[in-house]
C-alpha cells in the first residue's frame, strides 16, 4: 500500500493496494470544482493503471450533474472490466444517484472494507 498525494483539496491523499486507488473526497462538489476533483482523479487513474476505483463520499453532503460525470469518465477510463465504488454515502448523495439510476452502473458499498472486499 502505498500512500500518494494529488495537490486536491477535494482529493487530498489516495492510496493505492494493487490495482485498486482508493481516495476521500471532501466538500461539495459542483461545476465549479469538478474539473479540480476529475484532474486529480484522472492523473492517478491514468499513471497506476487502476482497474478499481474506491471513493469514500462521507464528506460531501453535496453533488451536482458536473459530478456524476466526472465519476462516469472516470469509470469510461478504468475501462471494462473496471469497478468505481462509492463508499460512505450520505443521504442527499445516495438519493441523488437512485434518482438518477446510476447505482446500477456504479458500485455502492457501506464501507471502503465492504467495497475492498468485493
Amino acid at each position: 500500500m502505498s500512500q500518494l498525494t494529488t495537490g486536491s483539496s477535494l482529493v487530498p491523499l489516495a492510496r493505492l493496494e494493487g490495482t485498486t486507488l482508493v481516495a476521500a473526497v471532501t466538500g461539495e462538489i459542483d461545476l465549479n470544482n469538478s474539473p479540480e476533483m476529475r484532474n486529480a482523479l484522472l492523473d492517478l487513474v491514468t499513471r497506476h493503471h487502476v482497474r478499481k476505483l474506491v471513493l469514500n463520499l462521507a464528506k460531501v453532503p453535496y453533488m451536482d450533474s458536473s459530478a456524476i460525470a466526472v465519476l462516469v469518465e472516470l469509470l469510461r477510463k478504468i475501462g471494462k472490466g473496471g469497478v468505481v465504488a462509492l463508499t460512505d454515502l450520505q443521504p442527499r448523495v445516495k438519493g441523488l444517484l437512485e434518482i438518477a439510476r446510476l447505482d446500477t452502473i456504479f458500485a455502492i458499498a457501506k464501507t471502503e472494507q465492504d467495497a475492498l472486499a468485493k
